[in-house]
């Protein structure tokens, strides 16, 4: 039946999921092509089907379905393109595709402004994400902006269908409204996949969770893992808020809380504890940890963002003189790449070698360059 894992950070979600996955297979007599675990990055991706072939061999493993969301809508969509109006061979537009478009189509309303632009793509995106069509979009617009806005996005959309393409968002919102909308082709797919996995459940936006809930149909055979204190993306229109929808639709919801941390000590347990408390919560957990109490953690108070990047260098230098390590025993971790410019020119006045890691060093970018 339904279930949702609660697994606090380092609690072993993805083992869970795959030992899910082997139970299914070894003991419940799906066949590996009847299973999808969706997750919400390629990588992310390619790392559970390794594990999974790691786990119960790559034989059994085989016809497993191991995506990002964004894949499998395009997989439904490519075979069900003649229910949703396409030609074979559609074009995927990338952000700069779309762009473009936009920018040609919206010049009478936007004279090219950059700003007003970027604003669109964002209206457009979040439109999508929660199943508005032009029409809704145009009825719902409560000022001049928003119902230009909408009168842009419906230029948009008859343009890219013209040209036969689609863009990212419609790569959820599509297979959702198809299979809202046509139930010979939502029931081919629930006969199709069987039982359906979802990891980071807390970051899925409104058209995702339609999705998710329509491949699941009556059967309801599903194990969706999140934790809504790790929630980061509602600004992009994720919506922690499916915790809660979860448990009003499937009255039959299985909670299961993984509180068990196995990657840090009681005392930096014990400060994220007193952080998340702060947090609106759908379910309570605290974490808790069996590696000892761990060293103190210390927190530096600074005045503004120049002063916190000195303070950093210079704890690190002390810490290094004092226990004589070496650079290389050092990480600086930041909330968003916009911090990195300060702490890079602060390592750069001490000398100090450093290399940033996933991503690109502020000096470094094109357009600083």
């Amino acid at each position: 039946g339904p279930c949702l894992v609660l697994a606090g950070a380092g609690s072993g979600k993805t083992r869970v999921i795959i030992n899910k996955i082997a139970y299914l297979v070894e003991k419940c007599g799906y066949l590996p092509k009847q299973i999808a675990a969706v997750t919400f990055t390629n990588k992310a991706a390619r790392e559970m089907k390794e594990r999974v072939a790691h786990s119960i061999g790559k034989e059994k493993s085989r016809g497993l379905i191991v995506s990002t969301f964004h894949t499998l809508g395009f997989d439904i969509i490519k075979l069900e393109y003649k229910h949703l109006g396409f030609k074979a061979n559609m074009t995927l537009f990338d952000e700069h595709d779309q762009m473009a478009l936009l920018k040609e189509l919206t010049a009478d309303y936007l004279q090219e402004d950059k700003d007003l632009l970027r604003e669109l793509v964002s209206s457009i995106s979040n439109w999508k994400n929660d199943l508005i069509m032009p029409t809704q979009a145009l009825q719902s617009a409560g000022d001049e902006k928003y119902q230009t806005f909408a009168k842009c996005y419906e230029r948009y959309v008859n343009q890219i269908r013209a040209y036969n393409a689609l863009d990212f968002d419609d790569l959820i919102m599509l297979p959702t409204l198809l299979f809202k909308q046509n139930e010979d082709v939502r029931l081919k797919w629930q006969e199709k996949i069987r039982y359906l996995l979802v990891d980071e459940y807390q970051d899925t936006n409104t058209s995702q969770y339609e999705l998710i809930k329509l491949l699941v149909g009556h059967r309801a055979r599903f194990t969706v893992v999140g934790d809504d204190d790790q929630s980061i993306y509602s600004w992009r229109g994720a919506r922690p808020q499916n915790m809660m929808r979860l448990r009003d639709d499937f009255l039959h919801l299985q909670v299961i809380k993984l509180e068990q941390n196995y990657r840090s000590t009681q005392r930096i347990l014990h400060c994220a504890n007193i952080l998340i408390d702060n947090n609106d919560h759908v379910f309570d957990k605290k974490l808790f940890s069996n590696l000892g109490e761990g060293e103190k953690l210390q927190i530096l108070e600074a005045k503004n963002e120049e002063h916190e990047a000195e303070r950093v260098v210079g704890e690190l230098i002390a810490h290094r003189f004092a226990n004589k390590t070496k650079y290389k025993d050092y990480a600086i971790l930041y909330r968003g790449n916009h911090q990195s410019r300060l702490l890079e020119k602060v390592l750069m006045q001490n000398r100090i070698p450093y290399k940033i890691s996933g991503g690109t060093s502020f000096f470094s970018r094109m357009e600083i360059k």
